[in-house]
C-alpha cells in the first residue's frame, strides 16, 4: 500500500478548508528552489473556483488552512440554523463588512451564522444586491464543506442546509 505524503499535519488528497476559498483538496506537496533556497508548498485544488493554490507550509497557520469540521462538531453547527437571525442596528455598510469577514474567517460557525442571518423564508421580503451576493457565497461554501464532510453531494448537502433552515424560528427583531 502506498503511503501519503505528509507535512504539517496534512496530506496529500485531503480535503481542507482556505479561509478565502473555501473548500479545496491537497493535490501535492512540492519542493521549490528559489534563489534564496528551496520552499516547500502545498499545491491545493479549489475545483469549484476553477483555481489552484500554491501556499508554503510554513505559512500554514499564518494564512488559516485548516482541516474539515468533523461530523460531530458538523451535526453541532449546523443546528445554528435553526436559531433566530441576529441582525444587528449598524448600517448596511458596517453589517456587509461584518458578514464579508466572516465569509472569510474559515471558521464554520462564523459562515453558519451568515446563512442563517442572510437566508429568507418569506420570497417576497426585498434583499438587495449585495445582500443576495453575501448569501450565495456564505451558503456555497457551507454547501461545499456540509458536501465534503458527509460524503454527499452539493445538491443533497444543500438540502440538508435548507432544511436545518426551514426549522428555524422567526428572526429577532
Amino acid at each position: 500500500m502506498k503511503r501519503k505524503r505528509r507535512a504539517a499535519g496534512f496530506a496529500v488528497g485531503e480535503y481542507v478548508v482556505y479561509p478565502s476559498h473555501g473548500v479545496g483538496k491537497i493535490k501535492a506537496i512540492e519542493s521549490i528552489t528559489f534563489e534564496e533556497g528551496m520552499v516547500e508548498l502545498f499545491t491545493i485544488s479549489i475545483a469549484q473556483e476553477e483555481m489552484t493554490l500554491r501556499i508554503p507550509i510554513k505559512r500554514v497557520a499564518s494564512v488559516g488552512l485548516r482541516k474539515l469540521t468533523t461530523p460531530e462538531d458538523l451535526k453541532k453547527t449546523l443546528t445554528i440554523l435553526r436559531g433566530r437571525s441576529r441582525i444587528s442596528k449598524a448600517m448596511w455598510s458596517r453589517r456587509a463588512q461584518e458578514y464579508d469577514q466572516k465569509i472569510n474567517s474559515g471558521e464554520i460557525k462564523l459562515l453558519t451564522e451568515v446563512v442563517r442571518d442572510l437566508h429568507r423564508h418569506d420570497q417576497k421580503k426585498e434583499q438587495s444586491y449585495s445582500e443576495r451576493q453575501l448569501y450565495a457565497v456564505a451558503i456555497e461554501r457551507l454547501t461545499r464543506e456540509v458536501a465534503a464532510v458527509q460524503k454527499i453531494d452539493s445538491e443533497k448537502a444543500r438540502e440538508t442546509i435548507l432544511r436545518h433552515l426551514s426549522a428555524r424560528r422567526s428572526p429577532r427583531k
